[in-house]
């Protein structure tokens, strides 16, 4: 039985369930190629203003806020890397991202230059 009592919690909590669930982020996963950046821009400025290092894992996206935590996965091998976007680009067709050397390493695509991955981030409402 639902006493007045338990009625009025009850609608509280799922007012509270309501709130917390519309306020949630979304996750989003992008798919395309991801490239790596060449050792000329080593020390230079990205849009974002911080200064580019290849041992960073840092990387350019787009449209992505700078300071997006990014989760990339190499779809060919299952290797993930955890980047935060710090610059725009890429600018080629068919590429989502360009990672810094530690990344690419990371997810080992040094060899290849260019990897087939999907990008899963939060994109806040």
């Amino acid at each position: 039985m639902i006493t007045k009592k338990h009625s009025r919690t009850l609608l509280v909590l799922c007012s509270a369930m309501l709130i917390l669930f519309s306020s949630c982020s979304r996750k989003i996963t992008e798919s395309g190629k991801a490239s790596y950046y060449a050792d000329k821009f080593e020390g230079r400025k990205t849009a974002s203003g911080s200064i580019f290092h290849q041992n960073k894992m840092t990387a350019a996206h787009r449209t992505l806020p700078f300071g997006t935590k990014v989760k990339v996965v190499n779809i060919a091998n299952g290797r993930t890397a955890k980047v935060t976007i710090t610059d725009r680009g890429p600018f080629a067709e068919g590429r989502v991202i360009d990672l810094s050397k530690k990344a690419a390493k990371k997810l080992g695509m040094i060899s290849t230059g260019v990897a087939q991955v999907e990008i899963k981030y939060k994109k806040k409402k």
